[in-house]
């Protein structure tokens, strides 16, 4: 079985990266969320009189960062490859994990896109797989290129199910 090794999969060549729109829709995300949690704790800063409370913007600001740095993070694990037989799916930051799926064990295809997805033309695709635990996901693929991954993964499939 192959194995991950600097940003490549051995008999793969270089592993597919995510479009660089995953990561604007994801800092979107961020801003969303974390930019009204810190307006709320300045507000609160401000109109409490407590001097703990000048320190509320300050600790939601290091949380907010912390959270981009994992998310960037997190976004640069992912990868994937197409091989002969089967597709590999690289992800996680710590715990690094390597899915390896058989083109004649998936069951069906799933494309699909959240709202913030849709805006910035982004779309994931979802593999299924008899066992659950083999189901693997790629998230960030230009709507375009997830409907060719399906296309191409549909028809292989169905060459390599048939041959079982």
């Amino acid at each position: 079985m192959s194995t991950a090794v600097t940003g490549q999969i051995i008999g793969a060549g270089e592993l597919k990266r995510l479009s660089p729109r995953f990561w604007l829709a994801r800092q979107t995300e961020l801003a969303l969320f974390w930019g009204p949690v810190f307006i709320v704790a300045l507000v609160v800063a401000l109109i409490v009189h407590v001097s703990a409370a000048d320190l509320l913007p300050v600790v939601v600001a290091l949380i907010a960062v912390v959270a981009w740095l994992v998310e960037r993070g997190r976004y640069r694990s992912w990868g994937y490859a197409e091989r002969e037989d089967d597709l590999i799916v690289t992800r996680g930051l710590m715990f690094r994990h390597v899915s390896v799926v058989p083109y004649g064990r998936m069951q069906f295809i799933d494309v699909t896109a959240g709202p913030i997805d849709r805006a910035f033309g982004l779309a994931t695709v979802q593999l299924h797989t008899a066992a659950a635990a083999t189901d693997a996901r790629i998230p960030g693929l230009v709507r375009a290129d997830a409907d060719a991954l399906r296309d191409r993964l549909a028809l292989v499939g169905e060459a390599k199910a048939t041959g079982l």
